[in-house]
């Protein structure tokens, strides 16, 4: 149920297909990220016609508001949202560090002040296991200490320790839930004799990740790696930790330098979504990504075309009959010429806002898609010189 193959590799570039649940996911993918049970702006058909396959949902934001047991109660995340293919659960890590205000942290937990409204909470690796198995995701990540890109060794030391030792109550709370829906299935005859482990896996409709942090310190992302390891296997790994305020060439830096030392299941660099990061990490082995960047710069009238980044307000676009690009078949670029869309954001209409989302999504998936195709030619470095050129030294960049 949770298989990975690799299909083809083009230096360490590499495209295959992640098998969940609810479905299959070729890699390199983008995942559209639906904070709180939705991608803003944008419903789950028009993900669907895009060609979304795996969308990421928060933990943090949906037991805040309404409540895992919400979700539960109207049939889980999937039902919740009217998405039926795999969804991925960030543990809330990132959220609760990202927190303005009150925030507490231990190697218990965190204790935090709700941003809606005002409660003090906690969340332990244990809860965020528990909440992200009751939302129901196809993949959920363990609870991780995150901190900034500038972090020094030692500050970056502590976090990589504490998310180690979360990572192994995460695990053993993951292992005791899984062990627990095993035992209220029923059993075949074929599972005779097999070990409590393998029927675990078997019957278990969610797996757990580990995240990678360390900071921009090789050596404590190598010693990191090594100890997530040697817990057991993992049918995933996040690296998490990186494009959170260090300069990009030090991500690209780590991503090289790790890339020889990563198992070959799928490798997961969180909260990365610009074009060009996206070139640059599959380049270095990455298999999958999200952010919030292709539908915030779309509701801000920024959206991402072949030759760069386009600003849609500016004047030069108000009697313009192109369509935003060409050659994008979403939409947005087969129905509605640049000088409506300026239209609809000078006129703030909120069609705009989804047009420009649903294209920057569309661009994104196209161009995940256009990498597995230069993969398999054994041509992931020509290609990706080539669209470098266009988009990062055009006229429009």
């Amino acid at each position: 149920m949770f298989e990975f193959t690799i299909d083809a590799t083009s230096g360490p570039a590499r495209t295959g297909t992640l098998t969940l649940p609810h479905g299959a996911v070729e890699t390199p993918v983008f995942m559209p990220v639906g904070t709180q049970g939705t991608v803003r702006a944008l419903s789950p058909n028009d993900l669907r016609r895009v060609d979304a396959t795996l969308v990421l949902a928060n933990s943090y934001h949906l037991h805040v508001r309404p409540g895992e047991q919400v979700v539960e109660k109207l049939g889980a995340l999937h039902r919740f949202m009217g998405w039926d293919r795999p969804l991925l659960t960030d543990s809330g890590g990132f959220q609760v560090f990202s927190l303005e205000g009150f925030r507490r942290v231990d190697d218990d937990g965190v204790e935090f002040q709700s941003h809606v409204d005002g409660s003090r909470r906690t969340l332990t690796p244990e809860r965020a296991t528990e909440i992200q198995w009751v939302l129901g995701a196809d993949i959920a990540m363990a609870f991780d200490h995150v901190v900034p890109g500038g972090a020094d060794v030692a500050t970056a030391r502590d976090a990589l320790e504490r998310t180690l030792r979360w990572l192994e109550r995460c695990r053993k709370r993951h292992a005791e839930l899984a062990a627990s829906h095993d035992a209220r299935m029923p059993r075949s005859t074929s599972d005779a004799g097999h070990s409590s482990q393998r029927a675990v896996v078997a019957s278990c409709n969610q797996t757990l990740w580990p995240i990678l942090q360390g900071g921009a310190h090789l050596q404590l992302r190598t010693e990191g790696l090594r100890r997530i390891l040697d817990l057991g296997s993992w049918t995933g790994l996040a690296i998490g930790g990186l494009s959170v305020g260090e300069p990009k060439a030090v991500m690209y830096d780590m991503l090289e330098r790790l890339e020889p030392k990563l198992p070959a299941i799928p490798r997961y660099l969180m909260g990365v979504g610009f074009p060009e990061d996206l070139v640059a990490a599959v380049e270095r082995g990455v298999d999958l990504f999200d952010c919030v960047a292709p539908t915030r710069h779309g509701r801000n009238g920024s959206a991402f075309t072949p030759d760069g980044p386009v600003s849609i307000r500016n004047a030069e676009h108000r009697d313009d009959p192109r369509p935003l690009d060409a050659t994008c078949d979403c939409e947005t670029c087969t129905t509605f010429s640049r000088g409506y869309l300026r239209h609809l954001f000078m006129a703030e209409e909120l069609l705009g806002l989804r047009l420009l989302s649903l294209h920057n999504v569309r661009y994104l998936i196209r161009l995940a898609e256009a990498m597995r195709a230069a993969i398999r030619r054994n041509a992931f470095g020509p290609w990706a010189a080539e669209w470098r050129r266009r988009y990062l030294h055009s006229g429009s960049a």
